[in-house]
């Protein structure tokens, strides 16, 4: 739908004034086509992206000693084929978008999108099933077990507990769901300590990219790199960085403190959001570096489209420090909420984590409108002003570390105080 809406010719009718570039406005029709296409990619995304995940991770067996460090590698090397497709999407895709066209730029991903629904149903007869063997059966079990253990938790928050043990010495049902409701709460500490990171993670495609287009990209003679193909840069940092993880560091830590992913989980991801601090500290020092290549430029009168005497290398390291904070934290939420969800919700799980990108994103947005909204009163100069050199991104930068860092505390004070669900290796 998003290449068919970039397909259409326009319905209005409109004029260009001779000698100049224009292009007419789309209809209300394609316009509200256009929408609907994006709304459907994230829909599609919220089923798809939790359930690949947890689906992908139970074809290995946690109970077999062979399989089960292969599933706590799973989610290493999922994050690797993702972070490599995305590199070369983004390095290909930017630039056929901006040379060519983008009925093209969308029309790739979709077939590239019906070849994997091919290969995905090949693979049919292979995978492995468990549970209550899924269907809409599964799914109305999972339902009618969140009410139950809902229903559970309220009769303990009552004092109205039944008794622990049948006649036969069985847990009674209504124990083991309120257990299970009070682990998914000790749950929500976490996520919400998490949240900042996914502002953090929204910058390299919006503020990042703005900031990269102000800069000298030009390779070569006549080559000039589209602000958002810097993005690869990410991508190939998570890349090397996931092989130096799963085979470097993981086998020396695993040596030093005896368990058996080398780091429990939650130290993994306190890890990524202090490399995310870092990261924002840098980018901000780089901006501040940028706009004092302005000022030495001349009158920053010139617009946003003159771009600064300042090489791109220079905002290549906030890429590569996120990219490496990504693997810590980004694969530490995944392993970690898909461990300490019951069975049967284990995608509820990885929804959680996929929940921290989406409210982040509102976060980022939310603190860009308030900070707006404030500077630009009474006549001032907004730090996110369309002409970057008038701006002021180094603040908002700055501000990101300041929270981040107060996060990094409020989720060091949780985690250290978190009692994990199973005994798994990677959890002692």
């Amino acid at each position: 739908m998003l290449t068919l809406s970039s397909m259409f010719p326009s319905t209005q009718q409109c004029g260009v004034a001779a000698g100049s570039r224009g292009a007419c406005p789309p209809s209300p029709v394609q316009t509200a086509f256009f929408y609907i296409s994006l709304y459907l990619v994230a829909i599609a995304q919220s089923g798809h992206k939790p359930c690949v995940q947890a689906f992908g991770a139970d074809q290995f067996d946690a109970t077999d000693p062979d399989e089960a460090p292969s599933r706590a590698s799973f989610f290493n090397w999922w994050y690797f084929g993702l972070c490599g497709s995305a590199t070369v999407t983004v390095a290909l895709m930017s630039y056929v978008q901006d040379n060519v066209g983008w009925a093209l730029g969308f029309g790739v991903p979709s077939m590239v999108m019906l070849l994997a629904l091919a290969i995905f149903l090949l693979g049919t007869r292979t995978y492995r099933f468990y549970g209550s063997g899924g269907g809409s059966n599964g799914c109305a079990a999972t339902f009618s077990l969140v009410g139950k253990a809902f229903v559970a938790w309220r009769k303990r928050s009552k004092g109205a507990w039944p008794e622990l043990e049948r006649g036969d010495g069985e847990l009674a049902e209504d124990a083991m769901l309120a257990e299970e409701v009070n682990g998914l709460a000790r749950l929500f500490p976490i996520w919400a300590t998490c949240l900042l990171y996914g502002a953090v993670f929204a910058q390299p495609p919006t503020l990042f990219t703005k900031q990269a287009g102000t800069l000298d990209r030009r390779v070569g003679p006549s080559f000039q790199i589209p602000p958002a193909a810097l993005q690869c840069f990410l991508g190939v940092s998570m890349v090397a960085c996931i092989v130096l993880y799963d085979r470097v560091l993981v086998p020396v830590a695993r040596r030093v403190s005896g368990v058996a992913s080398g780091v429990t989980m939650l130290q993994r991801i306190g890890t990524g959001i202090a490399l995310a601090m870092v990261t924002l500290v840098v980018a901000a020092l780089v901006e501040m570096k940028r706009l004092r290549a302005a000022r030495d430029a001349g009158p920053v009168d010139g617009g946003s489209g003159a771009a600064v005497p300042m090489s791109l290398w220079w905002i290549v390291p906030q890429y590569v420090l996120l990219g490496a904070a990504d693997v810590f934290t980004m694969v530490g939420m995944q392993e970690f909420f898909y461990d300490q969800v019951p069975g049967a919700l284990k995608s509820l799980g990885l929804a959680l984590y996929l929940s921290v990108l989406g409210v982040g994103s509102f976060i980022s947005s939310f603190l860009i409108t308030v900070i707006d909204g404030i500077t630009t009163r009474n006549g001032g100069t907004s730090w996110f002003a369309d002409d970057l050199n008038r701006g002021h991104l180094d603040y908002f930068y700055l501000l990101l570390a300041a929270l981040t860092s107060l996060e990094l505390l409020a989720f060091t004070y949780f985690s250290t105080s978190y009692v994990y669900r199973t005994k798994a290796g990677n959890n002692h």
